[in-house]
């Protein structure tokens, strides 16, 4: 499958801080992290796929005790959320880099969080990156996934003064994906979000909490 990223780092490294100030709630990912802190003892290991800025996941898995790895495309992003979490590690690199047998290996993780990161796949790409995310889970590892739902794929919007692409499932549709890559669903919550910038249309989105089927 040949990779297309063009212009999404570099639309995410311009926009930088101001990601935070046009999203500024988050209680479906602020939930879902502390979902994973009381699962999970202290000191387990969490990757944070797509960790943007740091805020709030990160740094709250970070203060939690948990042990975070946070990846991103954006090396803007990676810089923010060295800076904002200084206990966590950060990579730049493409989720397609951690599949099995490609060039990054960081290990394998008591659980993963994707909040809003899949989106920015096309749809061909999304069940080989959930099926890497159940490789990157140890046995009985939990996964925590937002998407925005929307029936587009590789889509291109305007998103905080730059244009990115963007793809996502209907609820249904996406449960059946999550499924299919050997995650179980075990909660699923909704959000109707109107983020503050005017250029982000109001979207519904949809929080999963998962673990990793045998």
């Amino acid at each position: 499958m040949r990779l297309d990223r063009t212009g999404q780092a570099e639309a995410f490294d311009a926009i930088g801080d101001r990601y935070d100030e046009a999203f500024p709630h988050k209680e479906g990912q602020v939930a879902s992290a502390e979902w994973l802190i009381k699962s999970l003892p202290a000191g387990a290991r969490v990757l944070d796929l797509g960790c943007g800025t740091g805020v709030p996941t990160a740094c709250r898995l970070a203060e939690a005790g948990l042990r975070v790895v946070g990846v991103d495309l954006s090396e803007g992003m990676v810089a923010l959320a060295r800076r904002h979490v200084p206990t966590g590690e950060f990579h730049q690199a493409d989720i397609a880099d951690l599949r099995p047998g490609g060039p990054r290996d960081l290990g394998r993780f008591d659980a993963v969080t994707a909040f809003f990161s899949l989106l920015m796949l096309p749809r061909a790409e999304i069940p080989l990156a959930l099926r890497t995310v159940h490789h990157l889970l140890l046995p009985d590892g939990l996964f925590a996934l937002s998407m925005v739902e929307a029936d587009v794929d590789d889509f291109s919007i305007p998103f905080i003064g730059r244009t990115i692409r963007v793809s996502g499932f209907l609820r249904d549709e996406l449960r059946e994906v999550v499924e299919a890559a050997g995650l179980e669903i075990v909660e699923e919550s909704l959000y109707t979000y109107a983020p503050a910038t005017v250029d982000v249309p109001p979207e519904v989105q949809i929080f999963l909490r998962c673990r990793s089927a045998a």
